[in-house]
C-alpha cells in the first residue's frame, strides 16, 4: 500500500475501511475526534524537548513521529472524504486567503496574527 497521490490514498483508505465495515464508525464527528487525539499523540513526542532537540529527531523518535503524522494524514483524508471536501482545493483557497491576510511587507519575520499586523 503505497499511494501515489492524495486521490489514491483517499481510495485506499475508503477501501480499507469498507473491507472492515468501519464506515459505520467513520462519522465526521468521530473522525474529527480521532484526528484531535492523534495530534495529541504527536505533541507528546515534543513535549519536553528544547527547540533545538525538536529540530533534530533521530532513531525511534523520528519513526514514531512519522507514524503519528501518518495517522493524522489518514484521519484528515478520511474526514475530508466523508464531507466531500477536496483537500488540495481547500488548501489552495486557504493559501490565497493567507496571502491576503499576511502580505509579505507586513508579515515578514513577524509571528503575530493577521488581526495584529
Amino acid at each position: 500500500m503505497n499511494p501515489e497521490s492524495l486521490e489514491s490514498l483517499r481510495k485506499q483508505l475508503a477501501e480499507f475501511a469498507a473491507a472492515r465495515d468501519w464506515d459505520q464508525f467513520h462519522s465526521p464527528k468521530n473522525l474529527a475526534m480521532a484526528l484531535a487525539a492523534e495530534v495529541g499523540e504527536l505533541l507528546e513526542h515534543f513535549q519536553w524537548l528544547t527547540e533545538q532537540e525538536s529540530r533534530e529527531l533521530t532513531g525511534e523518535t523520528r519513526v514514531a513521529v512519522a507514524h503519528e503524522i501518518a495517522d493524522i494524514q489518514i484521519y484528515l483524508v478520511r474526514l475530508a472524504d466523508k464531507l466531500g471536501i477536496d483537500l488540495l482545493a481547500a488548501a489552495g483557497e486557504k493559501m490565497a486567503l493567507n496571502a491576503e491576510r499576511y502580505p509579505v511587507e507586513r508579515a515578514r519575520g513577524n509571528a503575530r496574527k493577521h488581526t495584529k499586523l
